[in-house]
């Protein structure tokens, strides 16, 4: 990773699970990312609820996504949802990587955007943008998987970005 890049915290799962989370997040940086590698099981959507203090619940988050699969592009749009849905794996077989970014975490001025990107070689390769309707500062993440669908092996690290 660049030099600008702080690691904070790597969890990799030993089981299967379907819940990953990062808290106290450390208020420092100007941005965060979060690179998830691993299986995950097929037909199964990653979640990704935020919040401060407590992860959200309520429907204050929307995205539009743009995807393909080297034939297709398709493209959607989802608001007032529950979570975002960083990304959907259609292979237990697959190695689905996501590249998530949340811009201005901290601020408490602004609602917040992540923009995030995903690859899976042999279903398709996506990215979204999202908001989250909250000018909270962001100090927690949770991944979700409703099958236990975050499959053992794999891994998430949660990096800071140095304020220039």
């Amino acid at each position: 990773m660049p030099n600008t890049y702080e690691p904070i915290a790597t969890t990799t799962l030993t089981t299967d699970q379907s819940e990953v989370e990062f808290t106290n997040i450390s208020q420092s940086y100007t941005d965060l990312i979060i690179v998830k590698t691993g299986l995950q099981n097929a037909s199964s959507n990653m979640g990704l609820r935020v919040g401060n203090g407590t992860v959200d619940t309520g429907s204050n988050y929307s995205g539009t996504q743009l995807y393909g699969n080297g034939t297709s592009a398709f493209s959607d749009r989802n608001s007032s949802q529950d979570q975002f849905f960083i990304n959907f794996s259609n292979s237990n077989t697959n190695s689905v990587i996501s590249i998530i970014q949340i811009m201005n975490y901290s601020n408490t001025a602004t609602n917040k955007t992540l923009l995030v990107r995903n690859s899976d070689a042999s279903f398709y390769v996506s990215a979204y943008v999202f908001l989250w309707r909250s000018t909270a500062a962001i100090n927690r993440l949770l991944f979700r998987n409703f099958t236990n669908g975050l499959k053992s092996g794999s891994t998430f690290t949660l990096y800071g970005i140095k304020a220039a």
